[in-house]
């Protein structure tokens, strides 16, 4: 049989859900504030379906969904029109060329257990073998992610009941996970073995139960951060209250490094580590490891502002906001051609002359990955007048993309996977510069076993 190649990589997002036992008039306006939490981890698409289990003997599913942020796709009408008492949320982190509306999660399906919601984040590593599984005993596919994939295996296992169809479906994918399933009356949380993609725990005062991707959204609305799921744990939310299953007891973890670099918000606190203190101690070790006499010390709003602070105190060189950032861009869609890419980065950051001309200036950012950024950046900062520009990675070298908890770009675009560290200096036009070394990150992680397969 000919091999199909269906799948791309496009499934990293953030996840967000809700089980109550009263049927609410106001689920969907919670979940609304919760993806706003989260609208950092995608800004390609966002949706809900909220279900009603309790008022009619049928179970009913409604989806809203579609492209844009979370302020796009929602009307005020949404807010209050929709009643229920389980909700499953998802913001879709945009690709190079966009995806389309079939893409969008949530996803529905009916199956043996009946509907079925389900939305997810992350990216399986054995798609090609079960889509040959499910084609060859004839399943036909309407999206090209990963979710349908996971989708299809619950119905086809739906025979062994709601648990084990998820079960046996976990079983048989491989990579990395978070997803919130609903399914009958139930509202089911699963993390991936090795916690490569993070999920968290939270309730409400009254009873309600809040599942999401980073802590934040469960403080944005005003829910109390229970725990963080743990790798391999699956929870079961219903009438009966909350289940842990332990499906597997490895002790074997990958987490993400770049969650801490990059993707999660500063605000929240991810397998018991803080992302700020976490930024903030990169910016400290990057001034020890190599000092250097400037002016003034810019951080690269907004990821790499903790860094920039921590290189601040570290050094004793004077911290400024002397990058703004346009806070009404979402995504911008950086066109083809130098001048385009140009502007795009001069839309979303501007720089305050008056502190910058005449000073040398250090500048931290979370990471050099393209290196098309920094380099326009570098350009923006020598016009405002600086005298020199000392450029840091609060990141080691980045090689690859594997595990980056985005899929930011092939690693013949990585310019750290194709040019030496000087090459690169040269190539951003920055008087010096200075990467994060491995050994300090690890430190910086204090003792979580993060996988470092991207960096040299």
């Amino acid at each position: 049989m000919g091999s199909s190649k269906m799948v791309k990589k496009i499934e990293e997002g953030g996840v967000f859900a809700l089980y109550t036992q009263d049927y609410r008039d106001d689920l969907v306006s919670v979940a609304y504030y919760a993806l706003y939490a989260l609208q950092h981890r995608g800004q390609e698409s966002a949706g809900i379906t909220i279900c009603d289990s309790l008022s009619e003997e049928a179970i009913r599913h409604k989806t809203i969904k579609g492209k844009g942020l979370v302020s796009d796709v929602f009307s005020v009408d949404d807010l209050r029109s929709y009643k229920g008492n389980i909700l499953v949320g998802h913001v879709k982190y945009g690709v190079e060329n966009g995806t389309s509306f079939r893409n969008y999660q949530p996803l529905r399906g009916d199956s043996l257990l009946g509907k079925v919601s389900l939305v997810h984040a992350g990216n399986l590593t054995n798609t090609q073998e079960i889509i040959d599984e499910l084609l060859e005993n004839g399943s036909m596919f309407q999206t090209e992610t990963d979710t349908e994939i996971i989708l299809k295996l619950i119905g086809k296992n739906a025979k062994y009941g709601y648990k084990n169809a998820i079960l046996n479906t976990i079983k048989r994918i491989e990579g990395a996970f978070a997803m919130a399933i609903i399914i009958e009356d139930k509202l089911v949380a699963v993390r991936d073995p090795l916690g490569t993609r993070p999920l968290c725990l939270g309730r409400y005062k009254d009873g309600m139960y809040v599942i999401a991707s980073e802590s934040c959204a469960i403080d944005s609305i005003g829910a109390e951060f229970i725990r963080d799921i743990e790798p391999g744990e699956m929870l079961v939310i219903d009438k009966d209250g909350l289940e842990s299953i332990k499906y597997d007891e490895s002790t074997e973890r990958s987490y993400s490094s770049f969650e801490y670099i990059y993707f999660a918000r500063p605000d929240t606190v991810m397998d018991g580590l803080s992302v700020y203190e976490a930024r903030h101690a990169c910016g400290r070790y990057l001034y020890e490891q190599n000092p250097v006499e400037a002016d003034l010390v810019i951080g690269v709003p907004d990821s790499g502002v903790p860094a920039g602070i921590g290189f601040s105190e570290a050094s004793g060189i004077p911290y400024a906001t002397a990058l703004l950032k346009n806070k009404y861009i979402g995504r911008t869609f950086i066109m083809p051609g130098q001048a385009s890419r140009e502007m795009a980065v001069r839309l979303k950051l501007n720089a305050m002359k008056n502190l910058i001309s005449g000073k040398r200036v250090v500048v931290v950012d979370d990471s050099l990955v393209r290196g098309t950024t920094s380099k326009i950046l570098i350009k923006i900062l020598y016009e405002a007048g600086a005298k020199e520009v000392h450029f840091r990675s609060a990141s080691p070298v980045v090689i690859s993309e594997a595990y980056f908890g985005a899929s930011i770009a092939s690693d013949q675009e990585l310019i750290g996977n194709i040019m030496p560290v000087e090459k690169i200096r040269e190539h951003i036009g920055a008087t010096t510069l200075e990467y994060l070394s491995i050994e300090n990150l690890t430190k910086v992680l204090k003792g979580l076993n993060c996988n470092m397969d991207c960096f040299k």
